[in-house]
């Protein structure tokens, strides 16, 4: 039942705007656009989707060969310790002798 409200109100926001779109499209009427116009309106959607596919490939590749997984895990964290390690010189950069 809950998916079922789900899909209608979905559904119904998509109608909404499609609505809202045909509207608008009406209002502005008759637009002259130049060939620089269009090829810059055509450039601009193409660029756009392919940035967006580009983006949604490095996601999925990212997602399958596991560099997400380590995000995901909170006991990976280094633990911070209390004390300062006796191995370590007090000054940063130099090694102890």
């Amino acid at each position: 039942m809950r998916a079922l409200l789900t899909i209608a109100v979905l559904l119904g926001l998509l109608g909404a705007s499609a609505g809202v779109a045909l509207w608008a499209w009406q209002e502005i009427g008759e637009v002259e656009m130049s060939g620089h116009g269009v090829a810059a309106l055509a450039l601009g959607a193409v660029v756009t989707f392919a940035l967006g596919a580009g983006l949604m490939a490095l996601v999925f590749f990212s997602n399958r060969r596991g560099f997400d997984d380590r995000a995901h895990r909170p006991d990976d964290r280094p633990a911070r310790p209390s004390q300062p390690d006796a191995r370590t010189s007090d000054q940063p950069g130099r090694p102890e002798r």
